[in-house]
């Protein structure tokens, strides 16, 4: 297996990784499926600073990882929220924990400091959601920061939502600030 940059060709094949989340679970909160229009849109605008990257084997994409602005103020620089998705026949093979390792890896080379994740979590796991994306970022290293009660509501259920946060840099009493 390979990680790579993703490219814009890669949209439609990213996006059938992650239709099925829209659609079927209540781990994206998107209800509707966005346009491969719109998914090139979001490639291009979070490639243009900040690592996107998939995970290929055989020539088959099998899962992708990113990571975009936390926030949209100065201050927040070090900071970047982080996603990782996999296709549904390559869950728990692996390839999550692969992209995320080389996400981190690529973040400390540009500077970053906070990964944070932003994850649905059920109060009781259903058809819906499980536990499971909160048990993967426990295991990476990252660690609850925050509960936001009955945040988002997708198939007739309201849904907690966390977020956890990794530090992967040495936080200085005097940072380089980037004009």
């Amino acid at each position: 297996m390979k990680i790579e940059p993703v490219k814009i060709e890669d949209a439609e094949e990213l996006l059938s990784i992650y239709a099925p989340y829209v659609r079927d679970t209540a781990i994206s909160f998107e209800y509707d499926v966005p346009p491969l229009s719109e998914f090139r849109d979001r490639i291009r605008n979070i490639s243009s600073d900040l690592p996107y990257i998939k995970a290929v084997e055989s020539g088959e994409i099998l899962g992708y990882a990113y990571a975009s602005k936390f926030k949209n103020r100065k201050a927040y620089d070090w900071s970047v929220e982080v996603t990782v998705y996999v296709r549904k026949d390559s869950r728990k093979s692996g390839v999550g924990k692969m992209l995320y390792n080389a996400l981190e890896d690529s973040l400390k080379r540009i500077g970053v400091l906070n990964m944070n994740a932003c994850i649905a979590l059920p109060k009781e796991e259903d058809e819906h959601l499980s536990n499971d994306s909160y048990c993967f970022h426990k295991k990476m290293g990252f660690k609850l920061v925050g509960t936001f009660h009955d945040s988002g509501y997708k198939f007739d259920t309201w849904y907690d939502m966390i977020w956890m946060e990794k530090i992967i840099g040495e936080h200085q009493k005097r940072m380089k600030v980037a004009e």
